[in-house]
């Protein structure tokens, strides 16, 4: 069955649907922020979101438009934890049953805050499990709903609100965004993003920013197809650790992203330690990747206006303790 692309009008369509169910988080600057880049920086905080994540977005998007007689199946998805939250937060909403399989690594405090709004959860080995089909089978066993992490047109118009938000908040303070640096995955917030900004901002070059090892869009990019990661990098930004871009989020990104970056574990570090000294704000690994590509010089800022999103904030305890002493 094919599935339309999703639009920069279910983008605005969406973000007028989820708006009171989450938060319009603030636009960030700072002056040493600047200094640094030599640019005028404006962060996006979604560890400042209900779950500690932009994921809620598109969560809450696809939960709102299930048909009535869907909802009594609950919903079933796959994730390292953030879009767990969110599935959880939204079915919870709603008074729907949610079930997630999370990775058997997945951060002790993404499980806890996933069982906290209400959601079962089932573990896997995220080497050798294949997610997409362990979810897919869980959710025919329910006779429940799949709402998938990323590659869904739902999800990714929810994600996109973010992005307009952004681009609001800069213009209403006289700005235009000449970049926006995206954390990305699976590619569901960066295409998002990409269709906000087709419409609200379409001078804007919208970079993903992937973690070393796991570079699957930038390979897919330059390959001009989709490609896989083997699966043996580090697993520090588990919030970044998809296989390969999905078909529609591809779709979407192929021919509207400028590019793609990657990202050391060191720069990943010192973004997050950067934010938590300066901008106050507790990041992720994976949530810290685009400010780290800016901060380490991998997108240019010097004399442009470069928006920065820092995708979470659900950081193991020790793993942020680590950043915060590297």
């Amino acid at each position: 069955m094919t599935v339309a692309l999703p639009t920069h009008a279910d983008v605005r369509a969406a973000a007028a649907r989820i708006a009171p169910h989450i938060i319009h988080t603030p636009m960030l600057r700072h002056a040493l922020l600047d200094a640094l880049t030599g640019g005028t920086i404006l962060v996006k905080p979604e560890p400042l979101q209900r779950t500690g994540s932009f994921k809620l977005r598109g969560a809450t998007n696809a939960a709102l438009l299930m048909p009535e007689t869907a909802r009594e199946g609950g919903v079933v998805t796959h994730s390292s934890g953030n879009h767990g939250q969110a599935t959880a937060c939204a079915a919870a909403m709603l008074g729907m049953r949610a079930l997630v399989a999370m990775p058997q690594d997945a951060p002790s405090i993404k499980v806890e805050s996933t069982r906290r709004w209400g959601a079962e959860i089932t573990f896997f080995d995220r080497r050798t499990t294949d997610r997409e089909a362990l979810a897919e089978r869980l959710a025919a066993e329910r006779g429940a709903t799949l709402l998938p992490p990323f590659d869904h047109p739902d999800i990714i118009a929810g994600q996109g609100s973010l992005a307009l938000e952004l681009f609001a908040d800069a213009a209403a303070a006289g700005l235009t965004l000449d970049a926006l640096a995206v954390c990305t995955g699976g590619g569901g917030l960066i295409a998002g993003c990409a269709l906000a900004a087709e419409g609200a901002s379409p001078a804007t070059r919208i970079w993903a920013v992937e973690p070393e090892g796991w570079d699957d869009t930038r390979l897919s990019l330059e390959a001009g197809e989709r490609i896989a990661n083997d699966g043996a990098g580090e697993t520090l930004c588990d919030a970044l650790l998809s296989m390969r871009p999905g078909a529609l989020t591809f779709a979407v990104n192929q021919p509207r992203l400028a590019g793609a970056v990657v990202v050391t574990p060191a720069e990943v570090f010192a973004a997050m330690r950067f934010a938590f000294e300066h901008l106050k704000i507790v990041a992720e690994p994976g949530g810290a990747v685009a400010l780290a590509a800016v901060l380490a010089g991998k997108i240019e800022a010097r004399g442009r206006t470069v928006g920065v999103v820092v995708s979470g904030g659900n950081v193991d305890p020790a793993v942020f303790a680590r950043a915060l002493a590297a």
